[in-house]
């Protein structure tokens, strides 16, 4: 039974026979399709049983169908395009022919395990497929990674008050220190340039630049730090890709008015915005003003789990807040921050300087939990109420009809000045996807407290269907890997917004909590590399298919503090030593090196050797095959 569901064999031919046909196809034949025989072993005309085909093999006694491991391929193959797992398999265990590796991972006749899978990953996707000029980057943001909280005459900002409150933050941590970007950023400008990326995503720091908000005078510390850095990376050929308000914001805004609940912030936004629009952007192409409005306005205002920490029962249990009500103010005052800010610089900024400027959205893709139409209706109201909420004011002045449908008198209404001022006020959207979840109707059938409300659409989001996950765990609880998400996504934005240039503005990996995790388990993050091969697949599907996508930023270029999480999810292509702060290349660094650079790194180093020191950036000598 091993041998017949071990079909090394049959995974060989079929990539033979797909290379062979593909080889035909570029030669101009009009080949339109490609079917095994056959889906499971049966009845084989003269020769009977006796001879298998099959994917499945079919237990002759109690004809269980039992998958052999071409079924495994064959769906990584088919779902994800991806062909990272066999590389592991094939050249760094040796356990697929041709069976190559080296110690420790094996004792093969031939091979190097910390190269060929490299090579081999390497030959499935590569940068030259994407369009010219496309910008591959990374991205951060100010409070996860600079520290210096009060240094130089910064100010308090929301999360420096929330996060010193105790029980707010996994383990108590704080983003006092972070990664000391704010004394590190050459290093870190070294790092980035030694990758090979054309554009770095980053945000200011409102506080650092105005620590009282519009209640005081600009900073000039602040504003010369965010020079240097727009400066350093300009001289490496790097783009700034300038988020305006990544989440923090002056914590006396919060103490004046209630910063987002109330108006007075369109004010203070736009007169932050135009000191950096006057400061920065002679130099500056790229503008976001705001990252994610849904998901802050989410985690702020429904769960609580965010500052200001409000919310309501059954969302949460917050000393202050409605979460039914608040939300729909919040994001309502964000987008009419935004729009006001990109009046000021279209008017007075755009032409002279020669930006663009849009604004960032969190996103899922949803998938029907059930096959049935109302489950496929949830799917269509859960991309409205998280997608289209902010995204739909922006580009046709309104809010989306499946939120005015349920919410009613709820939700805020926009002036018909407002209307006007909103309408075409972006000229691209920003991207950040991490997941897909099921969703399930909650209007007709019985759901989760919470789910079952105005707020969420009456939408049940989950990541499992029947205890099974919709994909690969991560280090977040809601977040899956599912690489025909981002192509769904895409697809979604593509149609709904007229195909206006988009940008992937994050979209990143952290693997599962593990008990002790060693230094080796956070260095070869090869789950990580997989992930964006897949991914990146996903959006050169969605590309080939007509999207004006432009740009694929990776979150993140370093671990950092990750909001609630704290430091203990990772996402970086660089580890971070908690007591050092050394910046310490994990395995993914060689790989997107090699993408961005259509080189393979091809002798053997140790990463730890690897490492960032002080104000020394030391990077490898590779050799280019």
């Amino acid at each position: 039974m091993h041998d017949l569901l071990q079909d090394v064999k049959r995974i060989d031919y079929h990539k033979a026979y797909l290379a062979a046909l593909l080889r035909a196809i570029r030669k101009g034949a009009d080949v339109r399709g490609y079917m095994i025989w056959s889906l499971l072993d049966n009845f084989e005309w003269a020769n009977g049983y006796e001879i298998r085909y099959g994917l499945y093999h079919v237990n002759r006694d109690t004809h269980e169908r039992i998958p052999k491991l071409s079924v495994q391929w064959v769906k990584y193959w088919t779902t994800i395009n991806e062909p990272n797992l066999f590389s592991d398999f094939e050249y760094m265990r040796g356990i697929y022919p041709p069976g190559h590796c080296s110690p420790p991972f094996g004792n093969c006749n031939t091979g190097n395990s910390d190269v060929e899978p490299l090579i081999a990953l390497h030959n499935g996707i590569s940068r030259s497929q994407f369009p010219e000029g496309f910008l591959f980057g990374t991205c951060t943001s100010s409070y996860q990674i600079e520290g210096a909280p009060l240094e130089d005459g910064k100010g308090l900002s929301n999360w420096d008050v929330f996060s010193h409150i105790p029980g707010n933050i996994n383990n108590d941590e704080n983003g006092d220190i972070a990664d000391d970007h704010y004394h590190r950023y050459l290093e870190d400008i070294e790092l980035m340039s030694s990758l090979g990326i054309n554009v770095y995503r980053f945000s200011i720091s409102w506080a650092r630049i105005l620590p009282r908000g519009i209640y005081g005078d600009i900073n000039p510390s602040g504003v010369m730090f965010y020079n240097k850095i727009i400066d350093n990376l300009l001289l490496r050929g790097i783009e700034p890709f300038v988020t305006i308000h990544h989440h923090d914001y002056p914590g006396e805004l919060e103490e004046r008015y209630g910063a987002w609940l109330s108006p007075l912030i369109q004010r203070d936004f736009v007169h932050f915005a135009e000191v950096c629009f006057k400061s920065f952007g002679d130099r500056v192409k790229y503008w976001a003003t705001i990252n994610e409005p849904n998901l802050f306005a989410d985690m702020g205002f429904i769960r609580g789990t965010y500052p200001p920490g409000h919310c309501s029962p059954p969302f949460g249990n917050c000393n202050t807040g409605n979460s039914d009500v608040e939300p729909l103010i919040a994001v309502h005052n964000m987008i009419l921050s935004h729009a006001k800010a990109v009046e000021l610089y279209r008017k007075h900024f755009q032409a002279k300087q020669g930006g663009i400027i849009g604004i960032v959205t969190h996103t899922f893709m949803y998938e029907p939990l059930r096959d049935e139409e109302c489950d496929r209706q949830a799917v269509k109201r859960a991309l409205a109420f998280v997608v289209a909420w902010s995204l739909d004011p922006l580009v046709f002045g309104d809010y989306p009809p499946e939120m005015h449908s349920i919410l009613g008198s709820q939700l805020p209404r926009f002036s018909p000045e407002e209307k006007s001022l909103i309408k075409g006020s972006i000229d691209f959207i920003g991207i950040n996807n991490y997941g897909t979840l099921y969703a399930k109707d909650c209007s007709l059938t019985a759901c989760p407290l919470g789910t079952d409300r105005p707020i969420r659409g009456f939408v049940e989001a989950t990541g499992t269907r029947d205890g099974i996950p919709i994909g690969d765990l991560t280090g977040n609880p809601r977040f899956f890997v599912v690489p025909r998400g981002l192509e769904k996504i895409v697809d979604y934005i593509k149609i709904r917004y007229h195909n206006m240039p988009m940008y992937i503005t994050e979209n990143g990996y952290s693997s599962p909590h593990k008990p002790n995790v060693t230094m080796d388990d956070l260095l070869q993050d090869f789950k990580r590399i997989d992930y964006h091969k897949a991914y990146l697949a996903a959006l050169l599907r969605a590309i080939r298919k007509g999207a004006d996508v432009r740009g694929y930023m990776i979150w993140s270029l370093m671990d950092n503090f990750e909001w609630t999480s704290g430091y203990g999810v990772r996402y970086g292509l660089y580890y971070v030593d908690r007591h050092t702060l050394e910046r310490i290349p994990k395995r993914s660094v060689q790989w997107f090196s090699s993408f961005l650079n259509d080189t393979i790194h091809s002798n053997k180093q140790d990463l730890s050797e690897q490492y960032v020191r002080s104000k020394d950036v030391t990077t490898a000598g590779f050799k280019v095959v």
